[in-house]
C-alpha cells in the first residue's frame, strides 16, 4: 500500500469475489468482478436487490466490456447468485466501454430497461455506431495528439488504425433508456438511492448514494488507489475537465464519512472524504509541477514525463497526454499560462 491507501479502511481486506460469483458487501448489495483487456484488468459491478411493480429481482449497476468471456461469467452469476430471480433494471454510471459495453446484451437478455444520464447515453449511441468517433482514436485523434507534440509516425499510425476501438467494445446500445439526473432519488428495493452527477471524467457520470445503507457507488469518480483519469480529447479539444472534476467532488459533501464506498476499480473502502482530500492535494501537486516546468515553452508531450514517471504503452500514453493537457488547460484558463501554436504546428504553453 502507498501512504494514501493506509489512510483508508478496507472492511473486506484482500477478500474479493471469485470469477463468476458475488460477495455481499451490504444487505441486498453484492459485488461482482469482471475482467478487462487492459493494464487495469478488472471492473467492479454491483447487484442490488430490487422490486419493481410487485416483481422481485435485481438491479445491475455497470456491465463490463462486450466479450464472450464476460458474457459467460455473467451467465454463471445469473445461475448461482440471483436466488432464482430476474434482472429488472440495468443502471450504467457512464459511457466508457468497461461500464457500457454489455448493456445492450443485458437489457435484451432480461428484457430490462437501461437507466443512465442523457449525455452519456447519447454519446455511447453515437460512438458505438461511428467507427472513429471515440475521441482517442482515428484521424481526429491523430490530428489532436500531433498538435500537442506526438510526432512519432509509428504512434500516429497505431492511433489511426484504432478507429474501431469503441464499437469493438460497445457494439450496440439499447434503443431506449430512462434518464437519470442529478438530485434524483431512485427507489431500489426497500431503499432510496440519491443520484450524484459528476463531470470531468465522463460527460455526465452518475454515482448512487443510499443513506439508509450508508453505501455509495462511486463509479470512476472516486477510486481508492489510482487517480481518476481526467483528459482533454479530440472531441472536445478546448475543454477544462480538471476544473469540472474537482468541482464535482463537492457533490459528495453530504455523504456520511463512514459510508462504504463501492468503486469501479480496486477494493471497497471507507474514508470517502479523506480520499477526496487526497485527490485535491494530488492535483494541486501536479498543477504546481506543470506550472514550474512551463518556465520554458512546453508541449503536452513534454509534460507527460513530468507527470508520469513510469514507462507507458501507447494506450496509456494517449490517456497520459489527455491528462497532461487537462492540467495545462486548467492553468491556462486560470490565466497562469499562455499558449501558442508555433511554426512547427505544435501548441506550447508557457508561464504568463
Amino acid at each position: 500500500m502507498n501512504p494514501n491507501e493506509h489512510a483508508l479502511q478496507y472492511p473486506f481486506g484482500d477478500t474479493q469475489p471469485e470469477r463468476g460469483t458475488a460477495l455481499e458487501v451490504a444487505p441486498g448489495v453484492k459485488w461482482v468482478r469482471m475482467p478487462l483487456p487492459f493494464a487495469l484488468d478488472h471492473i467492479n459491478v454491483w447487484l442490488l436487490r430490487d422490486e419493481i411493480d410487485g416483481r422481485q429481482g435485481w438491479t445491475i449497476v455497470d456491465c463490463g466490456v462486450s466479450r464472450d468471456e464476460v458474457r459467460e461469467l455473467w451467465e454463471q452469476v445469473f445461475a448461482t447468485q440471483l436466488d432464482g430471480l430476474p434482472v429488472l433494471r440495468v443502471i450504467v454510471t457512464h459511457m466508457h466501454p468497461d461500464h457500457m459495453g454489455l448493456a445492450y446484451w443485458l437489457c435484451e437478455r432480461w428484457q430490462a430497461p437501461l437507466w443512465m444520464s442523457m449525455t452519456d447515453y447519447m454519446t455511447a449511441l453515437s460512438w458505438s455506431s461511428q467507427a472513429g468517433g471515440s475521441g482517442s482514436n482515428g484521424e481526429a485523434a491523430v490530428a489532436h495528439f500531433s498538435r500537442h507534440g506526438m510526432t512519432d509516425p509509428d504512434q500516429q499510425e497505431q492511433i489511426r488504425q484504432r478507429t474501431g476501438y469503441y464499437p469493438g467494445l460497445v457494439p450496440s446500445v439499447p434503443a431506449s433508456y430512462t434518464r437519470v439526473m442529478d438530485g434524483d432519488e431512485i427507489k431500489i428495493g426497500d431503499h432510496a438511492w440519491q443520484v450524484i452527477v459528476g463531470y470531468g471524467h465522463a460527460p455526465e457520470h452518475v454515482s448512487l448514494y443510499c443513506p439508509d445503507l450508508r453505501v455509495v457507488i462511486s463509479g470512476d469518480m472516486v477510486l481508492p488507489r489510482i487517480s481518476t483519469n481526467v483528459s482533454v480529447f479530440a472531441y472536445e479539444p478546448d475543454s477544462d475537465p480538471l476544473r469540472l472534476y474537482l468541482q464535482s467532488l463537492d457533490g459528495y459533501r453530504d455523504v456520511a464519512d463512514d459510508a462504504l464506498v463501492l468503486p469501479s476499480h480496486g477494493r471497497p473502502f471507507k474514508g470517502l472524504h479523506e480520499r477526496i482530500a487526497q485527490q485535491h492535494q494530488h492535483h494541486a501537486d501536479r498543477l504546481a509541477e506543470v506550472l514550474e516546468a512551463c518556465a520554458q515553452p512546453q508541449s503536452t508531450m513534454d509534460i507527460v514525463p513530468v507527470m508520469f514517471k513510469r514507462k507507458l504503452d501507447l494506450h496509456q500514453l494517449t490517456f497520459a497526454m489527455g491528462e497532461a493537457l487537462a492540467h495545462l488547460h486548467m492553468l491556462y484558463f486560470q490565466g497562469k499560462l499562455t499558449r501558442r501554436t508555433e511554426d512547427d504546428g505544435i501548441v506550447r504553453f508557457r508561464v504568463r
